[in-house]
């Protein structure tokens, strides 16, 4: 029974990752405007992620301008998108395995030793789906930081962290716990059948 409680636990923290590294891809609070030195006026605020450029006034208009070309845009932007998306997909492939893997779950049920052998894979993928999405977070992080610091900048240039970095190093937390529960589950299977 506490293998089932783990399985349903490692399932919701893999959906909830799942849900915070789309979170994390859409919205575009990857880099907020910096308002430092001269700068300090608030009366518009600009906000960039992986899809579009925003700007806030504040009368409170909100206005967003998506990317137009592919090509135009810079190499990490680029690869960040890519690595995110594939993020996402990994997530989903490991959210329907784990599905058929659970003990709760009636499918593949005559065959234990596959069940595990599936459960074990959507925690691996699950795992691997965590670390894809902080790769971006964290290079556009260290990025952030590196240009932020750099003299020769105007200050008006300056971003500062967004939300969507915080919320997308979440996901990667929760993913990553999920092979160990995974890993758990398959071992306490192997134990019931040597009995």
């Amino acid at each position: 029974m506490a293998s089932a409680a783990l399985e349903l636990m490692g399932f919701f923290l893999g959906l909830l990752g799942m849900l915070g590294t789309l979170v994390a891809t859409v919205l575009p609070y990857w880099r907020t405007s910096a308002h430092i030195g001269s700068n300090i006026v608030t009366a518009v605020a600009n906000m960039k992620g992986l899809w579009m450029e925003c700007v806030y006034q504040s009368t409170g208009a909100f206005q967003c301008e998506t990317y137009n070309s592919m090509l135009a845009l810079s190499s990490d932007l680029q690869a960040s998108r890519a690595l995110m998306v594939i993020s996402l997909v990994l997530s989903v492939f490991a959210i329907a395995m784990a599905a058929l893997g659970m003990q709760c779950t009636v499918c593949l049920e005559g065959t234990g030793s596959a069940k595990s052998r599936v459960a074990g894979a959507a925690g691996g993928l699950f795992v691997t789906a965590g670390f894809l999405a902080l790769i971006p977070v964290s290079w556009t992080t260290h990025e952030v930081v590196q240009t932020f610091y750099r003299p020769n900048i105007p200050s008006s240039m300056k971003f500062e962290l967004g939300e969507c970095l915080y919320v997308g190093v979440s996901p990667c937390v929760l993913q990553s716990n999920e092979q160990p529960l995974h890993r758990t589950e398959k071992q306490e299977r192997q134990q019931t059948h040597l009995k």
